[in-house]
């Protein structure tokens, strides 16, 4: 069964500084998502989409592609913050894009078979591509709603230079996910980790709880799903300016529904990402411990 990793580098990284995804952290000047895309190649993964913002485009057309392999199906799709439901006009103060569930759904007539979701500026390590590819070619399109996430350990996901945004998950004793909460605003405080409500009150989580990193399985009926969810979305949302549709209310609409169930795989690769350009000296670092360690080649595409 064939594959498709969609990548999302469509993000403004307002919090970074700068377009962190094509940003260099390997010894030959790979980014963080070149070495999404080599260890989704070796898990089995055979097309790589990319949803990108309008201003990458020409960059990432005349550029970007042409370090891959010739072999390499490298396609992608546009984000533009005026693809919105007929009816609807787009506010002058409109900036951000719409988010993670709207980049998604940018590729519904790029992608027809089973497709794992990454952030472009996420690094997730090679076993979890594995165990979700392993996942994606057990689905059938018979059984529609068959979903699944990489979970990852709060702990090991927040940043020392401030806040993050993670879907905190509850999970059943089966391993599926019981529903997800996306907290935009989790930082570390006291020595714990808390997240911060619209209304400025703190409260605590566990550390050892399992959030996502939008590291997401689906088959393409979930396309159907989140436009049907965005059209709400828009209707309510149209004059905000900040608003964004996420991935994570989208699948916990559609297991509170009952139209979907997800399974939660667990993996015991480290996370590690920018949000911050403080954060970046940490990922340089790590990034060269791996390839010192000959887990990656000195030049991925050489």
């Amino acid at each position: 069964m064939n594959t498709t990793l969609l990548i999302l580098a469509a993000g403004m990284g307002s919090r970074y500084g700068g377009m962190k995804q094509v940003d260099p952290f390997g010894p030959s000047g790979e980014t963080i998502t070149d070495y999404s895309i080599y260890d989704a190649m070796k898990a089995g993964f055979d097309r790589f989409v990319f949803v990108i913002s309008p201003k990458m485009e020409e960059d990432f057309k005349t550029n970007y592609v042409k370090k891959f392999p010739s072999h390499l199906k490298v396609d992608y799709v546009i984000q533009s913050i005026d693809n919105i439901p007929e009816g609807f006009t787009l506010p002058d103060d409109r900036i951000k894009p719409w988010g993670t569930a709207h980049a998604v759904l940018m590729a519904k007539d790029a992608i027809n078979e089973p497709f794992a979701v990454i952030n472009a500026d996420d690094f997730y390590g090679k076993e979890s591509y594995t165990i979700m590819h392993d996942f994606l070619v057990g689905t059938t399109e018979e059984v529609p709603g068959q979903y699944c996430m990489v979970g990852f350990e709060l702990q090991k996901t927040v940043s020392e230079h401030g806040s993050v945004a993670r879907g905190v998950c509850q999970v059943d004793d089966n391993g599926f996910l019981i529903g997800m909460v996306e907290q935009t605003k989790v930082f570390l405080k006291d020595g714990g980790i808390v997240y911060e409500n619209e209304d400025g009150s703190v409260h605590p989580l566990d550390r050892m709880d399992t959030v996502s990193m939008n590291l997401f399985g689906f088959t393409p009926d979930f396309f159907d799903h989140i436009e049907e969810v965005f059209k709400m979305f828009i209707r309510e949302n149209i004059q905000n300016p900040k608003a964004e549709l996420y991935i994570p209310l989208v699948v916990d609409n559609l297991i509170n529904a009952g139209k979907a169930r997800m399974s939660v795989l667990q993996t015991s690769e480290s996370w590690f990402g920018v949000t911050y350009q403080d954060d970046k000296p940490k990922v340089l670092s790590a990034i060269r411990s791996l390839v010192d360690s000959g887990l990656y080649p000195e030049s991925l595409w050489g």
